[in-house]
């Protein structure tokens, strides 16, 4: 937290804070993913992260730019661990590729530490444009790309699109609406049901 005693100044940052880049950049990153969680794309501000971080809002924009980049830096660093979802396509044979990409996908949204920032993310994108603009060049770009490219199949980008489909629907039902007794149901459970569907969207004739 900023001593009291020694005011912050506006305007463009002084050298002593840009060569603290790489602190304060996190301390506004994770500033902006706790706005974006509690209030939305559309009531946060540029304003409002720059005091939740205990900075200037010329501070924001310095290492940021706009609110919509800042959202999308945020989104890249909480969506990080569901990046890795390409390597479980690669890690084994292709005829249990839906059950290893199920687990791996519930098993981010069950961990409490990597499911906040991802509710934000979702939460943000269904009900502002802008966020699910971000949201899906993001998904498309660096998860079902990544994962079309793994297959070596016929539609491989729509296969992956649709099974992307199938475990984001599961998780909002889930996670975020929190639907029962979809909500309370037993992982494991879960994964029997929903994985031969995704392994059927990646592979099936």
């Amino acid at each position: 937290m900023k001593d009291a005693a020694t005011p912050r100044r506006r305007g463009r940052p002084s050298r002593t804070e840009t060569e603290a880049a790489p602190a304060t950049r996190d301390r506004i990153l994770d500033a902006a993913r706790e706005e974006f969680s509690e209030r939305g794309y559309e009531k946060t501000s540029v304003r409002g992260i720059a005091k939740a971080a205990g900075v200037d809002s010329a501070l924001v924009h310095h290492y940021f730019g706009t609110k919509e980049q800042v959202f999308e830096a945020a989104i890249e660093v909480a969506f990080a661990p569901a990046l890795a979802a390409p390597t479980a396509v690669e890690d084994g044979p292709l005829d249990t590729v839906g059950e290893r990409l199920t687990r791996f996908l519930l098993g981010i949204w069950e961990n409490p530490t990597t499911r906040t920032p991802l509710l934000a993310i979702v939460r943000s994108a269904v009900n502002n444009e802008t966020a699910a603009a971000v949201f899906r060049r993001l998904v498309a770009a660096q998860l079902l790309r990544r994962i079309a490219g793994r297959l070596d199949l016929p539609d491989a980008e729509l296969r992956a699109e649709l099974a992307a489909a199938q475990l984001v629907g599961v998780a909002m039902l889930r996670y975020v609406i929190k639907v029962e007794p979809l909500a309370s149901a037993d992982v494991e459970r879960i994964v029997e049901r929903v994985a031969p569907v995704v392994q059927g969207h990646l592979t099936a004739p």
